[in-house]
């Protein structure tokens, strides 16, 4: 085979990429099949064993410092070597087909890399190497195509995503945050944890840019809830986004941010940055596990209070968890007017009950009315989605935070959605959820602030469709 070419000090040095002898290997596989199964069967089996032939001659430091496109064209060479020294009878097709597999089982995501660059799966949950499920429409099947050779394999994998973004996973330190090269999130938690084989969850982020204009059209939110939201974010409003797993928090959040003015300075603060903001000036910062001495963490509360001697106009916390809410909250009632957040919950009221619990993580000995004023005073409005049994992402309440009475946060609702009905789609067979976006045609608390800028008209028109 060819070899490469690599720098070393002022030249460059040329080395084989393939440091043994290519072994002829006893291929069971027969010439020709009629049956579809038997043939996909042994195509795999003769993947395995180019594969493991190629492991054994390979130079994996050569590798991982080539071209991708230089390799791929290496390994195609040695495919083809390989066929014709075992007398494996398959096309030219199938054939670089296998080579491109390798390459991504070499320096690539292996298996993944066509459910990643599948843009119709939001979610790949891995659970060992034979049990990987995806997500579409807001479904959940089994891809039943897709596996790892084997256990080692899918770890293999699993140290790569963890060592791209400086992060680390094996024995000693199970359990890690990551993210891919687009953004999407990815958690890894391998065995002892993982009883039944390294578990892999990854939240795809969408290719496309998703605005409060597309969640229209896709029926996650209506015309009037869409511009009410516009005039939140330019009337530079604090809001909370509300949801359980998967139901489009983060999602809404990207959608809002692009609402903000180019011209400020926003600072995002998150676990694992998934926010694609695409204002001019954004500071984008990322927490920090511990290393393996238990050393070096810096926790989202830290980056909160770093965030504030930034000069910051608006500052955007991907989701608020722990003892850093009190921190953002005090931000949020400093003058940084805008900032947004996120937080599990399963109602906006239930909302407001864990920021009062993760407030009291913090250490200070506060009392409900402190807390509860503190919350009414920071956030505005809370926005709440839920993926629903239909598969579909909707914002079913826009609420708004109308102060205190006595030790009470008084809240009440803009916009919320009322289910009617279920409908069976013919072709499809699949159920749907009718239902209708409504107006309360209360007057918000904000008017004032709206008036300000110049907004009280437009918001007095949607709130009168009720």
């Amino acid at each position: 085979m060819g070899g490469f070419g690599r720098k070393s000090g002022g030249g460059v040095e040329n080395k084989p990429l393939l440091v043994k002898n290519s072994p002829k290997e006893e291929v069971s596989t027969p010439k020709s099949s009629t049956n579809p199964t038997s043939q996909e069967d042994l195509f795999k089996k003769f993947k395995l064993i180019a594969y493991e032939s190629l492991m054994e001659r390979i130079d994996l430091v050569a590798a991982n410092q080539m071209a991708p496109d230089r390799l791929l064209r290496e390994i195609e060479s040695f495919i083809n070597e390989f066929t014709i020294a075992n007398d494996i009878q398959i096309n030219i097709k199938e054939q670089k087909q296998l080579a491109a597999s390798l390459v991504d089982d070499m320096i690539g995501l292996g298996p993944l890399e066509v459910l990643i660059h599948d843009d119709s799966i939001t979610d790949i949950l891995i659970n060992g190497p034979d049990n990987i499920y995806i997500e579409r429409k807001g479904k959940l099947q089994k891809a039943s195509e897709v596996k790892f050779h084997d256990e080692a394999h899918l770890q293999q994998i699993a140290r790569r995503i963890a060592s791209r973004v400086g992060r680390r996973v094996d024995e000693s330190s199970p359990m890690v945050d990551a993210r891919l090269a687009d953004g999407s999130r990815v958690n890894i938690i391998m065995p002892p944890l993982a009883i039944d084989g390294t578990a892999i969850s990854i939240r795809k982020f969408s290719r496309i840019d998703i605005t409060l204009d597309r969640m229209v059209e896709n029926s996650n939110i209506s015309q009037d809830m869409a511009d009410l939201l516009k005039i939140i974010s330019k009337c530079r409003l604090n809001v909370l986004i509300s949801g359980g797993t998967g139901s489009g928090k983060t999602t809404l959040l990207n959608a809002m941010s692009q609402l903000i003015d180019p011209a400020e300075r926003i600072v995002t603060i998150e676990d694992s940055a998934e926010l694609r903001l695409q204002q001019p000036h954004v500071v984008r910062l990322e927490s920090r596990p511990p290393n393996i001495e238990g050393e070096g963490e810096v926790k989202i509360r830290d980056l909160v209070r770093n965030a504030l001697r930034m000069r910051p106009d608006r500052i955007i916390v991907g989701e608020v968890r722990g003892e850093e809410t009190i921190d953002m909250l005090q931000a949020m009632n400093t003058g940084h007017d805008g900032s947004m957040s996120t937080i599990h919950a399963n109602r906006p009221r239930e909302a407001l009950i864990r920021l009062e619990n993760m407030m009291s993580m913090a250490g200070y000995e506060l009392s409900l009315r402190v807390l509860r004023s503190l919350v009414a005073g920071a956030i505005q409005l809370i926005v709440h989605t839920e993926r629903m049994r239909d598969g579909v992402r909707r914002v079913t309440e826009i609420t708004e935070l109308a102060g205190t009475e006595g030790d009470v946060i008084v809240t009440h609702d803009l916009f919320k959605f009322e289910y009617k009905e279920d409908v069976v789609d013919v072709e499809t067979k699949q159920t749907f959820i009718r239902g209708e976006f409504k107006s309360s045609g209360v007057t918000p608390r904000f008017m004032d602030k709206a008036k300000f800028y110049g907004l009280d008209n437009d918001i007095k028109r949607l709130m009168s469709k009720s």
